[in-house]
């Protein structure tokens, strides 16, 4: 077997389709956010805005989140020192934990390294809980939520993105008295869309099942305190675990379920990807504390973030270009062409100090390939005019008919 030669196969596959993903060396400026500089692959360097971002408020470069992650390394050094059960809880992992189940009005909250891992290993110990368990899931969800159903060796049953009919009729060819657990996203990441929250939670309310959430993209950015789209419409309460991230809004790193006592406790019993890995760092969990903390607090970031989202928008669809509009923060642009995505990307970043990563198959299908933009609070006036002059003149030079793809 040659080995070598089916790696490049492989890799030359990539190429050849158009979606080999390239890493980008980027240096971010505190205090200058969304400015960075780039390396580029001669070594020289360049300013740069970065637009892909998931650091949605900032808060990565926030003061109150840095001051405090500079208390913990000084006060404890660098890592935990171990996993959770064995050396790696401290008052910084109780204290952020605490203030996850006060923002979701949850008895108990679980963190873990990301909110990959606590999809994955949540999703996959659940049946190993309830023998029997069937998984109902969004065909849209999360590769980390997707992972974790797989694995658990359960029934699954995957219904069509959004299509509470479609969901009701699987709940109700099965069996009534088997365990059942709806696992779906309250913001879709790739268009932007919305999760009909309330309408699955009155069909788990009605057959009787468990329902599991990812607000990761909306925890921090919605609703009076942060709580996600589920506290902005008053449902958090009807919900049984909740999934969030440390790593976009809060601008720190790690992941999270809010849950009941003893959900929180059955899975960090049970849970291998919870049991086998190094806690967080001290000052991770002490920096992510007090961002979800000020958050709370400070809901005008929200509503700034939203505004630049609305103005980005407007500005996009002035000018033609085919965007995916649900009313989220997200800004996709849709070009359809791999190639062309990727040429987009590359232009955009050499010519203008624009990044924007393409997102090609398999993040999202074939023929929907896309840049998607994430404006921020600190993405003011002039930032999007430089990305409004840039996407109208590269648009045309890549010759792409804007009135065809809108359509």
């Amino acid at each position: 077997m040659d080995y070598t030669a089916k790696l490049d196969t492989a890799i030359n596959q990539l190429h050849e389709e158009g979606r080999y993903r390239t890493f980008i060396d980027i240096e971010r400026c505190k205090g200058h956010f969304p400015h960075a500089v780039w390396t580029r692959p001669d070594g020289s360097q360049q300013d740069i805005t970065v637009w892909c971002g998931n650091d949605y408020l900032g808060m990565g470069q926030h003061p109150v989140v840095l001051e405090a992650m500079h208390e913990a390394i000084d006060a404890t050094g660098a890592g935990s020192g171990g996993t959770r059960n064995i050396s790696g809880t401290t008052v910084y992992h109780k204290r952020l934990e605490a203030e996850l189940s006060d923002l979701h009005g949850k008895e108990a909250s679980l963190l873990f390294t990301s909110a990959y891992i606590a999809n994955d290993a949540t999703l996959s110990t659940l049946p190993k809980l309830f023998p029997g368990m069937i998984i109902y899931s969004d065909a849209l969800n999360h590769a980390s939520m997707i992972e974790g159903v797989r694995r658990n060796g359960g029934a699954k049953r995957i219904f069509r993105h959004n299509d509470v009919a479609h969901l009701r009729e699987l709940l109700a060819a099965d069996d009534p008295s088997a365990p059942k657990l709806i696992a779906f996203e309250s913001i879709y990441s790739m268009d932007g869309d919305f999760g009909p929250i309330e309408e699955i939670i009155e069909l788990a309310e009605e057959f009787g099942a468990l329902t599991y959430i990812d607000e990761v993209h909306a925890v921090g950015m919605y609703g009076p305190r942060g709580g996600g789209v589920a506290e902005r419409d008053n449902l958090a309460h009807r919900i049984d675990i909740i999934n969030g991230t440390l790593a976009k809004a809060f601008g720190v790193m790690g992941g999270y379920i809010s849950a009941s006592a003893k959900m929180i406790d059955a899975i960090r019993s049970y849970a291998p990807g919870f049991i086998f890995t190094t806690s967080l760092a001290p000052a991770v969990a002490a920096g992510a504390a007090a961002s979800v903390a000020h958050l709370k607090k400070t809901p005008e970031l929200r509503d700034m973030q939203q505004q630049q989202a609305k103005i980005l928008k407007l500005r996009l669809k002035g000018l033609g270009f085919p965007i995916i509009d649900h009313g989220s923060h997200i800004v996709p642009v849709m070009v359809g062409n791999p190639v062309h995505t990727q040429k987009l990307s590359d232009m955009l970043l050499a010519d203008y100090g624009i990044y924007v990563q393409p997102i090609n198959f398999p993040t999202v299908p074939r023929g929907t390939e896309r840049l998607r933009f994430t404006p921020s609070p600190v993405h003011g006036p002039k930032e999007i005019d430089a990305l409004i002059k840039a996407m109208d003149a590269l648009w045309s030079h890549c010759a792409l008919n804007r009135a065809d793809l809108a359509g």
